[in-house]
């Protein structure tokens, strides 16, 4: 017996859209994905609800039911960047052996981040993201991240939260810097920049 399919196919609409398709359940997934190709697009993009309900072939209403508005639907791609962010640092951290390495490592991933991805970047850290009460997200552990990495780094500091602040500040302002084109994207420079966030911390 031949199994079913329960994927939807979207065709190809307007302005160039790639073709989507999505699983019965997995709504919230798809549009998520489809508001980051937008965002991929750069300045201009359209991320109302309208707009992503026809990017995977369903009608506005049904959107209703995962985002109540754009406002959360907004809120949930600022999430996801964090999440995306957050993963990212943990890779980078896990693949230069943690310690100091690891502190230099998740701060050059942060920027790099924010060079690859500029809108999402730029939305994650514009929106008031709700507190939460169970679990966490990717800007949580980016930020648990950075505490491990000051610890390792200064084991001495008395007290990591304001050295985790200088840090992310110096990245953050660092990022900004690149993206308002006040300077060139140089990964080479930024790491030696991140390098110098403690004095010379290698």
């Amino acid at each position: 017996m031949a199994s079913k399919d329960n994927s939807v196919n979207i065709k190809s609409g307007g302005g160039g859209k790639a073709a989507r398709a999505y699983h019965h359940g997995d709504l919230r997934a798809a549009v998520i994905a489809a508001g980051l190709d937008r965002l991929a697009e750069g300045d201009g993009a359209e991320l109302g609800l309208r707009a992503l309900a026809r990017d995977v072939g369903v009608s506005a209403t049904a959107l209703y039911r995962h985002f109540p508005d754009k406002e959360a639907l907004l809120d949930a791609l600022a999430d996801e960047g964090l999440r995306r962010l957050g993963a990212l640092q943990a890779q980078a951290w896990l693949k230069a052996g943690g310690g100091v390495a690891g502190f230099k490592a998740t701060g050059i991933a942060y920027v790099r981040f924010a060079h690859d991805e500029p809108a999402l970047f730029r939305l994650s850290f514009t929106r008031q993201m709700p507190d939460r009460k169970e679990g966490g997200d990717g800007g949580e552990v980016a930020y648990n991240l950075l505490r491990a990495g000051v610890g390792e780094a200064l084991p001495g500091v008395a007290n990591v939260d304001t050295a985790a602040t200088h840090a992310w500040a110096l990245v953050h302002g660092l990022a900004m810097l690149i993206l308002d084109r006040r300077i060139d994207w140089d990964e080479a420079r930024v790491a030696e920049v991140v390098g110098l966030t403690f004095g010379g911390v290698g």
